[in-house]
């Protein structure tokens, strides 16, 4: 997902160097009300492009004159696409929830390819944004996006969108009909209370019921056209949007259903959902398109479920050669290699170094909208990252998180998605050490804003009763003053690890520079690689050395008794 770069720069004077590719590697999490421990409908999302900036955007509500029009440019490349009618009434947006509390997340899943390029003007994104300034529910939204590329076409390839409000969760897939050809044809579907669903880059809704409003909807065409390019025979009840749309196939089940398989596996263990629908061994396994957790979730039961490397299962990231000597759950570019001919892959997990924002997103129905809307909101690697609290009725983003701090290509001491990568860029260095100090901070920021919740909320409330516009003031400093501490506190977490870190060596509480071992396990492998080249020979052993004997000792031969000289006789 990609800043609607027409809410902040002329048509004319968009680059395409300033935008993101398609973020084609997303993740959504949708909760009912009926599965969460408070009541409230939680969804979430991690937006992930190597080129995204990670950033939250604020769009104020306005009035528009009439006759007004909107430049379309779209996300991917920049392009401006055209111009639709504006509305005569636009609401306040912080990041992807609106005043209202509603709520829309994303993944791509591109799709048949024989429907790529239709001729329309309206893009993923800004289906999103509009919607998200015109429609006050879920159901509203669906109507608004729907309308818009029957209208004015859509100019994306398969899309699936996570939208929700404080009473109900739907998922909708969109896909356009091809080159030359306007609109498009989509299904939704609401989630049953007290269910999770999940969606990344695969598109999930298979049957769907055709006679209960309430619960489906799908363009009339959804059926027919599929008929009239010969991808389905049978009879209506038996129609798969997925599998006509997007059939699947082994990487969709890796690296996508995988990603939904895990956030499931975690929620609901007793459910029973195995390796082998993602690991391949059985092609054309399908998850359920939703699941009933075991418990009911808290909001911090669910940013876990964003922070996942596939641990304790087959696929965990940390277990292969690949991870290093401190288990690095990460792998870079590309996703697929070769060896001697034959192809391999990299694992995908939620968690992943690419990520330029992640949100979960809280709404509940019991409270003004401005209180009960709830952005728990973060920057980079959504395992390393702090989920700060951004409330809807907020006036303007946290200044290190603002629109124009910097960008994708400008490092700045004052953006916080610099500081956030800084950090996890040490993490990923030396990780199974490093993390550690990490979630500590993680866990502190975090756990103090959730015990702080109810007070701060309490205090929303109160204002509220007397002057909306100042709980409204409120709950702006607030945020702010927490978004504040979040980037100082990881600015010092960075200049911690590297004094901690340095060169390789690891100082204790006391200072004091250690040489910790590599793991035995890493040992052993450079040893079973390298063979005898880094071996250190034994010495020789020598036999002890006998004294030599001592030669016998020698005495000195005695002198014969000199007499005296006698003179001979004359």
């Amino acid at each position: 997902m990609i800043r609607p770069l027409s809410k902040f720069l002329p048509a004319l004077a968009v680059s395409a160097g300033l935008v993101a590719p398609a973020a084609l590697a997303c993740t959504s999490l949708l909760v009912t009300k009926g599965a969460t421990s408070d009541g409230s409908t939680l969804i979430t999302y991690a937006a992930d492009s190597h080129e995204l900036y990670g950033e939250l955007y604020y769009t104020p509500a306005r009035r528009n004159p009439p006759n007004a029009m909107r430049d379309i440019i779209e996300w991917d490349t920049g392009r401006f696409l055209g111009r639709i009618k504006e509305a005569p009434i636009t609401y306040n947006v912080v990041g992807n929830m609106n005043e209202h509390q509603l709520t829309i997340s994303e993944s791509t899943f591109t799709g048949r390819k024989e429907l790529e390029g239709p001729a329309g003007i309206v893009d993923y994104g800004s289906l999103i944004y509009i919607a998200l300034e015109r429609a006050k529910t879920a159901r509203e939204a669906i109507q608004v996006m729907t309308d818009l590329v029957a209208e004015y076409g859509y100019a994306s390839t398969g899309e699936s969108f996570s939208i929700a409000d404080p009473k109900e969760a739907w998922i909708l897939e969109m896909i356009g009909k091809g080159a030359g050809q306007k609109g498009a044809v989509w299904v939704a579907r609401r989630l049953p209370d007290g269910y999770i669903s999940a969606h990344a880059n695969q598109s999930r809704i298979q049957q769907f019921p055709l006679n209960d409003a309430e619960n489906a909807l799908y363009s009339k065409d959804v059926i027919s056209f599929a008929r009239e390019k010969g991808w389905f025979k049978g009879a209506d009840k038996d129609f798969s949007f997925a599998d006509t749309y997007h059939p699947f196939d082994f990487e969709s089940m890796r690296f996508a259903e995988a990603r939904v398989w895990s956030i499931f596996r975690r929620a609901a263990p007793s459910a029973g959902l195995g390796a082998d629908f993602v690991d391949g061994s059985v092609p054309g396994k399908r998850l359920p398109l939703w699941v009933k957790p075991d418990k009911k979730l808290a909001v911090q039961d669910v940013m876990g479920l964003m922070r996942d490397h596939f641990e304790g299962t087959p696929l965990d990231m940390a277990k292969d050669v690949g991870a290093g000597p401190y288990a690095v759950p990460y792998r870079w570019r590309p996703m697929t290699w070769e060896v001697d001919g034959k192809k391999y892959l990299h694992e995908r997990a939620i968690s992943t170094q690419q990520t330029g924002f992640s949100f979960v997103a809280q709404m509940r129905s019991w409270m003004p909208s401005p209180v009960g809307g709830l952005l728990w909101f973060g920057v980079d690697d959504t395992f390393t990252t702090v989920y700060t609290p951004v409330y809807a009725g907020v006036r303007h983003a946290p200044k290190n998180v603002a629109t124009g701090v910097a960008n994708r290509g400008q490092f700045s001491w004052d953006s916080s998605f610099w500081v956030f990568n800084w950090v996890s860029n040490q993490a990923y260095a030396r990780w199974s050490d490093m993390i550690v100090d990490v979630q500590k901070a993680q866990g502190e920021l975090e756990g103090q804003f959730l015990a702080d919740q109810a007070d701060i909320e309490k205090a929303a409330l109160e204002l509220y009763k007397s002057s909306p516009e100042q709980a409204r003031t409120y709950l702006t400093e607030y945020s702010a003053q927490q978004g504040d501490k979040v980037h100082g506190r990881w600015r010092k977490l960075g200049e911690q690890l590297l004094v901690k870190y340095m060169d390789g060596n690891v100082r204790d509480e006391m200072g004091k520079v250690n040489h910790p071992k590599y793991p035995e396990s890493w040992y052993r492998r450079i040893v079973q690689d390298t063979g005898s080249r880094l071996a250190i020979p034994a010495e020789p052993t020598l036999a002890a050395a006998k004294p030599e004997p001592k030669p016998a000792e020698v005495k000195p031969a005695a002198k014969p008794e000199s007499k005296p000289t006698v003179a001979p006789a004359p």
